[in-house]
């Protein structure tokens, strides 16, 4: 189910010099922001899962999933190049499996590990919140990349949609209509976090048991929808 040249080829495009860039400098600021709070206001366990919860797991997290989730298919279906791994005698469902991987890959190396490092520059990982939030990012990191692979996979207009998801559904309606937050990935990650340090610091809106359901749901049927349109895909040289 993974393929080693996929892989490859796919790792390069994401990790291009313009895309690379931006993945680079969201965690970067994070990092400079937990440097200038911890330096202007000392530690503090609340300040701390504030800024983790509202940057660090509601911006940098899905952005960094839109531009490695979308990234990781979507230009090569755009420009056509996507017919050269078609081609191959690799089943289409294995290059979405590989694609999924490196994807996740990539968002969790570019979101989850700059959270803990924030998490500890910010107040030492006191009651835990750094891993909590490292934690939650993991977790939203799998879910997102499968998500938006998807939309790269069904849409040209993949990143447009991804932000609107994660921006304007989970950011701006999950702040203001209590039911959005069930349909929330955010919400379903913090669940986790909220777990890990057992106390008020960190809540969510959704228990644990349904959280992990619909995370493992929606990055399943994700996946497998991916795979059915990617297969469906037909080339010209087939007709």
């Amino acid at each position: 189910m993974y393929n080693p040249t996929v892989a490859r080829l796919t790792y390069r495009a994401l990790l291009g010099r313009r895309r690379a860039l931006i993945l680079f400098a969201l965690p970067a600021l994070l990092i400079l922001i937990a440097a200038a709070i911890r330096a202007f206001n000392g530690a503090d366990d609340q300040v701390a899962a504030d800024v983790l919860g509202g940057f660090a797991l509601a911006t940098m997290v899905p952005l960094i999933g839109v531009i490695a989730g979308t990234g990781a298919i979507g230009p090569e279906i755009d420009d056509g190049s996507i017919v050269y791994l078609l081609s191959k005698p690799v089943k289409r469902p294995t290059i979405i499996f590989t694609k999924l991987i490196v994807a996740i890959a990539v968002t969790m190396v570019f979101s989850a590990v700059p959270t803990l490092i924030a998490g500890f520059v910010l107040n030492g990982n006191g009651q835990q919140v750094a891993v909590a939030y490292t934690v939650a990012a993991l977790v939203a990191s799998i879910a997102y990349s499968a998500l938006f692979l998807l939309l790269g996979t069904v849409s040209r207009h993949a990143v447009v949609i991804g932000l609107v998801y994660a921006l304007v559904w989970e950011a701006l309606f999950g702040s203001l209509i209590a039911g959005a937050r069930t349909l929330s990935v955010q919400q379903w990650a913090l669940a986790l976090a909220e777990k890990v340090t057992g106390d008020s610091l960190i809540s969510s809106e959704v228990g644990l048991p349904t959280a992990i359901t619909l995370l493992v749901a929606v990055t399943v049927g994700a996946t497998l929808f991916a795979g059915h349109k990617l297969r469906t895909l037909t080339l010209a040289g087939e007709e």
